[in-house]
């Protein structure tokens, strides 16, 4: 009777855990979530990547065809979410991405909606994923966002699937509260407030108070709880040149350490043609994270494959802070 009890019990736990979205048993309970190539993950020794230092991974990108099909073979992945799971990391599929997508729109309406979302559980059955992260953003959203996350959530918690989301303040009004309350937790794309689209407006994109800003703006005036609430930071940066003869690029993280020597030290560089780099150096990612813990429930990086090596890897920093153990 004993042995039954405690059964019950251990399955009781876990699944208290898969619920609310937290990391597994044996992983900190301060979030790591990085976005990681699905493209990378079907391809690479899955060893290459630091998997004890995280407790999600989302691929990204998962898109259908126009008409919400997945013609492609994902067989793939097994290796990499099998390997993730021996080291007790949850791996879930991100849909959409920054670049437009105009066949959503469709998608998010009747009679394709309940099709598209069907599909959707199919591939994180079969691949046995911990869930769908909704990454819409912009015109891709369309005026049926809210109905598509509430009815996707529905059956990803039915079967005990996670469902989250990339938010940023950017298209606030485009996120409802109903929306928003569907996910276990979301992911704020605190970056990106300026870039090469806007080279009238060289500077920083990722700073300390843009993100604190952001997470006020969703715990305070959205009422969102902070453990519903992931910290976004950068792993990569934009360079601007005097104007208007120089155009904007952008760099991840790894090819500014390498290319400028004692960069992990600063959050900006000189680059040729006059032009500075603007990033995210160790010390503004460990203050991130300190504010990560205060206002949020953990960090999630855009994206992992552009850390640099220890000692100058923003991960490790992260990881520390977070008061990581393994």
């Amino acid at each position: 009777m004993k042995s039954v009890y405690v059964c019950l019990l251990t399955i009781f736990y876990f699944s208290l855990f898969s619920a609310l979205g937290q990391s597994s048993p044996g992983k900190p309970d301060f979030r790591i979530v990085g976005y990681y190539s699905i493209k990378s993950a079907m391809r690479d020794d899955p060893s290459i990547v630091p998997l004890n230092k995280l407790t999600h991974v989302n691929l990204y990108f998962l898109n259908p065809d126009t008409l919400g099909n997945f013609e492609q073979d994902y067989s793939a992945l097994i290796p990499f979410i099998q390997a993730a799971h021996a080291q007790k990391v949850k791996v879930l599929a991100s849909i959409g991405g920054g670049g437009a997508h105009p066949y959503y729109a469709a998608l998010l309406k009747e009679p394709a909606r309940t099709r598209f979302i069907q599909n959707l559980l199919s591939i994180t059955s079969q691949y046995n994923l911990d869930g769908i992260d909704v990454d819409l953003e912009g015109s891709d959203m369309g005026p049926d966002y809210e109905n598509f996350v509430v009815a996707l959530a529905g059956k990803l918690k039915a079967n005990k699937k996670l469902i989250t989301s990339a938010i940023a303040v950017f298209y606030k009004d485009q996120l409802s509260d109903r929306a928003l309350a569907q996910y276990d937790f979301m992911n704020v794309m605190s970056y990106d407030h300026t870039g090469p689209w806007m080279p009238e407006k060289p500077g920083p994109h990722s700073t300390f108070q843009q993100a604190s800003d952001d997470l006020d703006y969703f715990g305070i005036e959205r009422r969102i709880p902070k453990n519903k609430l992931v910290l976004g930071v950068p792993f990569y940066g934009y360079g601007f040149g005097p104007l208007p003869a120089s155009p904007a690029t952008s760099m991840n993280y790894k090819e500014i350490v390498n290319t400028f020597p004692g960069a992990d030290s600063a959050d900006q560089v000189a680059i040729p043609g006059g032009a500075t780099m603007y990033y995210n150096g160790i010390s503004t990612i460990k203050k991130k994270t300190v504010l990560a813990k205060e206002k949020a429930s953990g960090i999630m990086i855009w994206q992992i494959s552009g850390d640099a090596p220890a000692p100058a890897s923003l991960l490790d920093a992260i990881y520390q802070v977070g008061d990581g153990k393994k």
